[in-house]
């Protein structure tokens, strides 16, 4: 297993073989560029997705639960783990508004998750007080040990709390996970005040924290990453340089280059993406056109608002201030062969999403996939590649029911597995609808043969296997 020595001032001192570089994820597979095409949008239905390997989604039983919790094609199997409520080890029940994950450690069949919750009430941190940041704020995240060869989890806890909204982030090449806050909520204030009186932050928010893979977080904000509304980051490990993405209708892309390679601690400079002539890919973005891409250095990182608002664009707008490039609520980011995809939640013409692809070493930017409609694919979240080099996609959208949805490396998209959870209180007393629960957190196990992704509502984890290497994926 990775091993990962917490120092006394904080840091965290990466095994710098990491996890990603033993396996070869980071760098194996084919590079979406060679393949994709802007706008191709092209929907597999019917034979078409039988001749990727697999048929139309079906009510399928969950190994564990005994209930049909998700549609998927015939041939593959799952088993659900992590719920709201189980308990954690040392007793807490495990949190819900599960969010961003990722494998972040291996060792053999035996996998390391790191999970996000996205809790956004003023409560009280769910671990112990030296892994809390902030003792009075509810979110955090679940590291999680999964026995791939037995198919079962074997132990899940808490490895820090006191942030919150912990939206998404990203696994490093180090072995380590990179957890997001979605929010700038400054001390003494809430992040969302409801349910009744709470107690205020104590101290302030929007920053990324980073979690080892074997025991908890010392709980220093990387403060130098910037404070925005964060979703996820992508590290380049050739570089070390971290990619951030931000969730506002108006949002940036930024780039954080770090002083020492894996040691994020140490600071660093943050920047935000300018594509040469455009200064706004929201809409009408040219059909296959290749942009370049600039980055202009954000000066002040902690800033929370726009000066005289409480906006939440204090970042941003200094960007903007120097001709960046406006986004729509970017999402989920991933690096995978020398590319950085990302999505683009409501970008598009159809305001249903937009997938970017942006290649570092060229300085090059462009579309790969912009939804037409709702119907063909609604507000892409979280992302991961897969090991044959395709996007797995999570939905969050309105749509009923949601789905997973894979993007090969031709440009087909196609349904991997939807939602059918309707509970009547056969798990943890949960009842109600929750098929159009967003999914989240989609990442592979090291060899390719387990997919897991997480049910954002009620709360639970799944790992799904079956005929990858049938469908094109």
């Amino acid at each position: 297993m990775t091993q990962v020595n917490q120092l006394s001032t904080g840091e965290i001192q990466p095994d710098r073989r990491g996890f990603l570089r033993k396996t070869g994820t980071a760098a194996a597979g084919i590079a979406l560029s060679d393949v994709f095409g802007g706008f191709l949008g092209r929907v597999a239905r019917g034979d078409e997705v039988r001749k990727l390997g697999w048929g139309p989604l079906r009510p399928t039983v969950d190994e564990a639960t005994g209930l049909a919790l998700l549609n998927l094609p015939e041939g593959f199997r799952y088993l659900s783990f992590g719920w709201v409520g189980d308990p954690l080890e040392g007793g807490q029940p495990t949190p819900g508004v599960h969010d961003g994950m990722a494998v972040i450690a291996a060792d053999g069949p035996v996998l390391t998750l790191c999970r996000n919750h996205e809790v956004d009430l003023n409560r009280k941190a769910f671990t112990a007080a030296n892994a809390a940041y902030d003792p009075v704020s509810s979110g955090g995240c679940v590291n999680l040990t999964f026995d791939t060869s037995a198919g079962k989890l074997v132990k899940a806890w808490g490895s820090i709390s006191g942030t919150i909204k912990n939206c998404a982030g990203g696994v490093t090449p180090w072995g380590t996970w990179l957890t997001c806050e979605e929010t700038v909520v400054s001390q003494g204030g809430l992040h969302e005040p409801k349910g009744g009186p709470q107690p205020m932050c104590t101290k302030d928010h929007g920053y990324i924290f980073e979690v080892p893979a074997v025991g908890t977080a010392k709980p220093v904000p990387l403060k130098a990453m910037g404070r925005f509304v964060h979703e996820a980051i992508a590290v380049d490990p050739e570089t070390g340089i971290v990619y951030e993405t931000e969730d506002r209708n108006t949002s940036g892309m930024y780039r954080f280059t770090p002083k020492v390679n894996g040691r994020l601690i140490e600071g660093g400079t943050l920047e935000m993406m300018a594509v040469d002539g455009f200064g706004d890919l929201r809409k009408q973005v040219p059909t296959g056109k290749v942009f370049q891409v600039t980055w202009v250095t954000i000066d002040d990182v902690d800033r929370a608002h726009a000066p005289n608002t409480t906006n939440e664009l204090g970042v941003y707008t200094q960007g903007k201030n120097k001709a960046a490039t406006t986004f729509a609520r970017l999402e989920g980011c991933w690096y995978h062969g020398g590319f950085i995809y990302f999505n683009a939640t409501s970008g598009g013409n159809a305001e249903a999403g937009q997938v970017w692809e942006y290649h570092p070493k060229t300085e090059t930017l462009r579309l790969v996939f912009e939804s037409p409609s709702t119907t063909v694919l609604e507000k892409p979240d979280n992302i991961c590649v897969s090991p044959s080099g395709g996007l797995v996609i999570c939905e969050d959208g309105d749509q009923t029911p949601q789905r997973l949805h894979g993007l090969t490396t031709k440009g087909e998209l196609f349904g991997i597995a939807s939602a059918n959870m309707v509970l009547k209180g056969e798990k943890n007393g949960l009842k109600g609808d929750f098929r159009n629960s967003e999914w989240a957190g989609a990442c592979f196990s090291p060899d390719g043969k387990w997919l897991f992704a997480n049910l954002q509502v009620p709360g639970f984890t799944v790992a799904i296997t079956g005929p990858w290497s049938a469908g094109g994926l």
